[in-house]
Protein backbone atom coordinates (compact mmCIF):
# COMPACT_ATOMS: atom_id res chain seq x y z
CA UNK A 1 0.00 0.00 0.00
CA UNK A 2 2.65 2.44 1.00
CA UNK A 3 6.53 2.21 -0.05
CA UNK A 4 9.49 4.05 0.79
CA UNK A 5 12.87 3.32 -1.08
CA UNK A 6 15.72 4.82 0.39
CA UNK A 7 13.66 7.82 0.63
CA UNK A 8 15.43 11.48 1.76
CA UNK A 9 14.42 14.54 2.36
CA UNK A 10 16.52 17.03 3.11
CA UNK A 11 16.34 20.97 4.08
CA UNK A 12 18.88 22.37 2.94
CA UNK A 13 21.67 21.29 5.09
CA UNK A 14 19.29 19.77 7.84
CA UNK A 15 18.22 16.43 7.74
CA UNK A 16 14.28 15.53 7.61
CA UNK A 17 14.26 11.64 6.75
CA UNK A 18 17.62 10.00 5.44
CA UNK A 19 17.57 6.50 3.70
CA UNK A 20 14.48 5.07 4.76
CA UNK A 21 13.46 2.24 3.57
CA UNK A 22 9.76 0.52 4.32
CA UNK A 23 6.73 -0.70 3.46
CA UNK A 24 3.09 -0.02 5.32
CA UNK A 25 0.12 -2.65 4.60
CA UNK A 26 -3.45 -2.92 6.00
CA UNK A 27 -3.86 -2.22 9.88
CA UNK A 28 -2.30 0.58 12.55
CA UNK A 29 1.13 1.53 12.35
CA UNK A 30 2.49 3.59 15.08
CA UNK A 31 5.09 6.06 13.93
CA UNK A 32 7.27 6.79 16.94
CA UNK A 33 10.00 8.94 17.64
CA UNK A 34 11.41 12.12 19.66
CA UNK A 35 10.57 15.30 18.90
CA UNK A 36 12.42 16.17 15.43
CA UNK A 37 13.14 13.13 14.63
CA UNK A 38 11.52 13.02 11.17
CA UNK A 39 7.65 12.21 11.97
CA UNK A 40 6.37 14.65 10.02
CA UNK A 41 8.34 14.59 7.43
CA UNK A 42 7.53 11.13 6.49
CA UNK A 43 3.85 11.76 6.63
CA UNK A 44 4.18 14.94 4.68
CA UNK A 45 6.32 12.60 2.02
CA UNK A 46 3.18 10.09 1.98
CA UNK A 47 0.50 12.64 1.86
CA UNK A 48 2.58 14.18 -1.16
CA UNK A 49 3.10 17.65 0.41
CA UNK A 50 6.81 17.16 -0.06
CA UNK A 51 8.62 15.18 -2.73
CA UNK A 52 11.85 13.34 -1.52
CA UNK A 53 14.95 14.83 -2.45
CA UNK A 54 16.48 11.13 -3.13
CA UNK A 55 14.95 7.97 -3.47
CA UNK A 56 11.00 7.04 -3.83
CA UNK A 57 7.86 7.15 -1.88
CA UNK A 58 4.84 5.52 -3.56
CA UNK A 59 1.00 5.05 -2.54
CA UNK A 60 -0.64 2.61 -4.54
CA UNK A 61 1.70 1.96 -6.45
CA UNK A 62 1.68 6.31 -7.58
CA UNK A 63 3.77 8.64 -6.51
CA UNK A 64 1.75 10.70 -4.51
CA UNK A 65 3.69 14.25 -4.73
CA UNK A 66 0.96 16.42 -6.56
CA UNK A 67 -1.40 13.62 -7.36
CA UNK A 68 -5.17 14.40 -6.68
CA UNK A 69 -6.19 11.10 -7.32
CA UNK A 70 -4.13 9.54 -4.78
CA UNK A 71 -5.17 13.01 -2.19
CA UNK A 72 -9.15 11.40 -2.59
CA UNK A 73 -8.19 8.26 -1.06
CA UNK A 74 -6.19 9.60 1.72
CA UNK A 75 -7.44 10.65 4.98
CA UNK A 76 -4.99 13.33 6.85
CA UNK A 77 -5.13 14.81 10.25
CA UNK A 78 -2.24 16.91 10.63
CA UNK A 79 -1.17 18.09 14.13
CA UNK A 80 -2.13 21.53 14.11
CA UNK A 81 -5.20 22.62 12.99
CA UNK A 82 -5.83 25.94 10.45
CA UNK A 83 -10.05 25.88 10.22
CA UNK A 84 -12.20 29.00 8.91
CA UNK A 85 -13.01 29.92 11.89
CA UNK A 86 -16.12 32.16 11.13
CA UNK A 87 -17.42 28.89 9.89
CA UNK A 88 -19.58 26.60 11.93
CA UNK A 89 -18.50 22.72 12.05
CA UNK A 90 -20.91 21.40 10.12
CA UNK A 91 -20.14 24.49 7.18
CA UNK A 92 -16.52 23.10 7.49
CA UNK A 93 -17.05 19.39 6.84
CA UNK A 94 -19.07 20.19 4.36
CA UNK A 95 -16.46 21.92 2.78
CA UNK A 96 -14.14 19.16 3.19
CA UNK A 97 -16.33 16.54 2.20
CA UNK A 98 -16.53 18.36 -1.77
CA UNK A 99 -13.17 18.83 -1.77
CA UNK A 100 -12.67 15.43 -0.59
CA UNK A 101 -14.41 14.18 -3.63
CA UNK A 102 -18.07 13.02 -2.08
CA UNK A 103 -20.61 14.38 -4.71
CA UNK A 104 -23.04 17.73 -3.68
CA UNK A 105 -25.74 15.49 -3.51
CA UNK A 106 -24.33 12.80 -0.55
CA UNK A 107 -22.38 15.79 1.11
CA UNK A 108 -24.81 16.48 3.83
CA UNK A 109 -25.47 12.99 5.08
CA UNK A 110 -21.46 12.59 5.13
CA UNK A 111 -20.88 15.51 7.26
CA UNK A 112 -23.78 14.37 9.50
CA UNK A 113 -22.49 10.94 9.89
CA UNK A 114 -18.74 11.89 10.81
CA UNK A 115 -20.29 15.12 13.25
CA UNK A 116 -22.32 11.81 14.78
CA UNK A 117 -19.02 9.36 14.56
CA UNK A 118 -16.57 11.92 17.39
CA UNK A 119 -19.53 12.81 19.59
CA UNK A 120 -19.72 16.51 17.79
CA UNK A 121 -23.69 16.52 15.79
CA UNK A 122 -24.76 18.07 19.25
CA UNK A 123 -22.14 21.18 18.63
CA UNK A 124 -22.39 21.20 14.67
CA UNK A 125 -23.91 24.57 14.29
CA UNK A 126 -21.01 26.24 16.75
CA UNK A 127 -18.44 28.50 15.07
CA UNK A 128 -15.14 26.98 14.82
CA UNK A 129 -13.76 29.71 16.52
CA UNK A 130 -15.41 28.75 19.71
CA UNK A 131 -14.93 25.78 19.77
CA UNK A 132 -12.62 24.31 22.90
CA UNK A 133 -9.31 22.30 22.27
CA UNK A 134 -11.08 19.66 22.35
CA UNK A 135 -13.83 20.08 20.26
CA UNK A 136 -11.03 20.79 17.49
CA UNK A 137 -9.45 18.07 17.73
CA UNK A 138 -12.62 15.85 17.11
CA UNK A 139 -13.48 17.97 13.91
CA UNK A 140 -9.82 17.38 12.41
CA UNK A 141 -10.45 13.94 12.90
CA UNK A 142 -13.41 13.83 11.62
CA UNK A 143 -12.72 15.68 8.28
CA UNK A 144 -10.27 13.02 7.78
CA UNK A 145 -12.46 9.94 7.75
CA UNK A 146 -15.89 11.36 6.86
CA UNK A 147 -14.69 10.43 3.13
CA UNK A 148 -14.42 7.02 3.92
CA UNK A 149 -10.42 6.90 3.02
CA UNK A 150 -8.48 3.94 2.27
CA UNK A 151 -5.59 5.26 4.37
CA UNK A 152 -6.25 7.20 6.92
CA UNK A 153 -2.46 9.26 8.10
CA UNK A 154 -3.16 10.77 11.58
CA UNK A 155 -0.15 13.26 13.23
CA UNK A 156 -0.64 13.54 17.00
CA UNK A 157 -4.49 12.41 17.04
CA UNK A 158 -4.78 12.34 20.98
CA UNK A 159 -3.80 15.90 21.54
CA UNK A 160 -6.24 17.90 23.62
CA UNK A 161 -8.31 14.83 24.10
CA UNK A 162 -10.05 14.31 27.85
CA UNK A 163 -9.95 10.85 28.77
CA UNK A 164 -12.86 9.75 27.39
CA UNK A 165 -12.22 11.66 24.08
CA UNK A 166 -9.45 9.26 24.27
CA UNK A 167 -11.55 6.34 24.30
CA UNK A 168 -13.94 7.29 21.97
CA UNK A 169 -11.03 8.29 19.09
CA UNK A 170 -9.17 5.02 19.95
CA UNK A 171 -12.67 2.98 19.45
CA UNK A 172 -13.00 4.90 15.52
CA UNK A 173 -9.24 4.30 14.87
CA UNK A 174 -9.82 0.50 15.83
CA UNK A 175 -12.49 0.47 13.79
CA UNK A 176 -10.84 1.55 10.89
CA UNK A 177 -7.83 0.18 11.30
CA UNK A 178 -9.52 -3.30 11.07
CA UNK A 179 -10.01 -3.25 7.28
CA UNK A 180 -7.71 -0.20 5.79
CA UNK A 181 -4.60 1.66 6.52
CA UNK A 182 -3.77 3.21 9.41
CA UNK A 183 -0.46 5.79 10.32
CA UNK A 184 -0.16 6.89 13.96
CA UNK A 185 1.99 9.13 14.50
CA UNK A 186 3.01 10.20 18.13
CA UNK A 187 5.72 10.74 20.68
CA UNK A 188 3.34 9.85 23.46
CA UNK A 189 4.51 5.97 22.95
CA UNK A 190 1.57 4.21 25.42
CA UNK A 191 -0.97 5.91 23.48
CA UNK A 192 0.44 3.89 20.46
CA UNK A 193 1.05 0.47 22.47
CA UNK A 194 -2.99 0.58 23.48
CA UNK A 195 -3.97 0.20 19.63
CA UNK A 196 -1.03 -1.46 17.69
CA UNK A 197 2.43 -3.77 17.75
CA UNK A 198 3.14 -2.45 14.60
CA UNK A 199 5.65 0.42 15.01
CA UNK A 200 8.05 2.10 12.97
CA UNK A 201 11.01 3.75 14.98
CA UNK A 202 12.79 6.93 13.70
CA UNK A 203 15.69 8.59 15.48
CA UNK A 204 17.53 11.80 13.96
CA UNK A 205 15.73 10.76 10.42
CA UNK A 206 16.80 7.54 10.03
CA UNK A 207 14.79 4.32 10.23
CA UNK A 208 15.64 2.88 13.89
CA UNK A 209 13.17 -0.12 14.00
CA UNK A 210 10.17 -1.57 12.10
CA UNK A 211 7.60 -4.73 13.24
CA UNK A 212 6.25 -5.95 15.86
CA UNK A 213 7.31 -4.46 19.26
CA UNK A 214 7.12 -8.53 20.38
CA UNK A 215 10.24 -8.60 17.61
CA UNK A 216 11.44 -5.30 18.14
CA UNK A 217 12.20 -6.39 21.86
CA UNK A 218 13.88 -9.45 20.72
CA UNK A 219 16.82 -7.09 20.02
CA UNK A 220 17.10 -5.77 22.85
CA UNK A 221 17.88 -8.89 24.76
CA UNK A 222 21.15 -8.29 25.31
CA UNK A 223 20.39 -5.15 27.58
CA UNK A 224 19.69 -5.58 31.56
CA UNK A 225 16.07 -5.22 32.06
CA UNK A 226 14.80 -4.15 35.71
CA UNK A 227 12.16 -5.79 37.45
CA UNK A 228 11.12 -4.71 40.34
CA UNK A 229 10.10 -7.02 43.40
CA UNK A 230 8.02 -5.72 46.29
CA UNK A 231 7.95 -7.99 49.21
CA UNK A 232 6.62 -7.61 53.47
CA UNK A 233 10.33 -6.04 54.40
CA UNK A 234 12.19 -8.88 53.48
CA UNK A 235 13.88 -7.26 50.27
CA UNK A 236 17.56 -7.79 51.65
CA UNK A 237 16.98 -11.34 52.68
CA UNK A 238 15.98 -11.44 48.92
CA UNK A 239 18.77 -9.84 47.47
CA UNK A 240 21.11 -11.65 49.68
CA UNK A 241 20.05 -15.22 47.79
CA UNK A 242 19.59 -12.90 43.91
CA UNK A 243 22.70 -11.81 43.96
CA UNK A 244 24.84 -14.94 43.28
CA UNK A 245 22.65 -16.18 40.09
CA UNK A 246 23.57 -16.23 36.69
CA UNK A 247 20.69 -14.47 35.72
CA UNK A 248 21.14 -11.43 37.94
CA UNK A 249 23.58 -8.28 36.97
CA UNK A 250 22.43 -6.45 40.23
CA UNK A 251 20.12 -5.31 42.47
CA UNK A 252 19.46 -2.40 44.93
CA UNK A 253 16.76 -1.84 48.00
CA UNK A 254 14.83 0.76 47.66
CA UNK A 255 12.72 2.38 50.34
CA UNK A 256 12.21 0.18 53.98
CA UNK A 257 13.55 -2.66 52.59
CA UNK A 258 10.44 -3.76 50.85
CA UNK A 259 11.62 -3.03 47.52
CA UNK A 260 13.71 -4.78 45.12
CA UNK A 261 15.22 -3.46 42.08
CA UNK A 262 16.60 -6.47 39.68
CA UNK A 263 18.64 -6.36 36.88
CA UNK A 264 18.56 -9.20 34.48
CA UNK A 265 19.44 -9.67 31.22
CA UNK A 266 17.43 -12.95 30.99
CA UNK A 267 14.08 -12.32 32.38
CA UNK A 268 12.54 -15.43 31.65
CA UNK A 269 15.08 -17.20 34.01
CA UNK A 270 15.03 -14.85 36.69
CA UNK A 271 11.75 -15.27 36.84
CA UNK A 272 12.24 -19.31 37.43
CA UNK A 273 14.70 -18.57 39.61
CA UNK A 274 13.12 -15.79 41.48
CA UNK A 275 9.88 -18.50 42.48
CA UNK A 276 12.44 -21.10 43.55
CA UNK A 277 14.60 -18.53 46.20
CA UNK A 278 11.19 -17.34 47.25
CA UNK A 279 9.51 -21.01 47.98
CA UNK A 280 12.98 -22.38 48.93
CA UNK A 281 12.97 -19.47 51.69
CA UNK A 282 9.03 -18.79 52.33
CA UNK A 283 9.61 -14.99 51.42
CA UNK A 284 6.61 -13.13 51.19
CA UNK A 285 6.22 -11.26 47.97
CA UNK A 286 3.74 -8.75 47.43
CA UNK A 287 4.23 -8.54 43.84
CA UNK A 288 6.50 -8.07 40.64
CA UNK A 289 6.50 -6.78 37.44
CA UNK A 290 9.05 -5.59 34.92
CA UNK A 291 9.70 -2.07 34.33
CA UNK A 292 10.65 -2.47 30.48
CA UNK A 293 7.75 -4.53 29.14
CA UNK A 294 6.70 -1.51 27.14
CA UNK A 295 7.78 0.66 23.87
CA UNK A 296 9.32 3.47 25.81
CA UNK A 297 11.89 0.80 27.33
CA UNK A 298 12.32 -0.68 23.77
CA UNK A 299 13.11 3.06 22.27
CA UNK A 300 15.47 3.80 25.17
CA UNK A 301 17.44 0.88 24.08
CA UNK A 302 17.59 1.04 20.77
CA UNK A 303 18.46 4.54 20.80
CA UNK A 304 21.59 3.44 23.00
CA UNK A 305 22.43 0.85 21.10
Amino acid sequence: MIELQRASRWYGQVIGVNDVTCTIGQGITGLLGENGAGKSTLIKLVTGQLRPTTGAVTVFGETPFANSSVFRRLGYCPETDSFYEHMSCEEFLLLMARLSGVPSSEAAAVAERSLRRVGMYDSRKRKLGACSKGMRQRIRIAQAVQHDPEVLILDEPMSGLDPVGRKEMSDLLLEFGATRTVIISSHILYEVEALTRSIILLHRGRLLAQGDVRRIRDLIDRHPHQVVVETDGSARLLAKELVGLSSVVAARIEGDESRLIVETPRPDEFYTQLRDIVLANNIPLRTFYSQDNNLEAVFRYLVKG
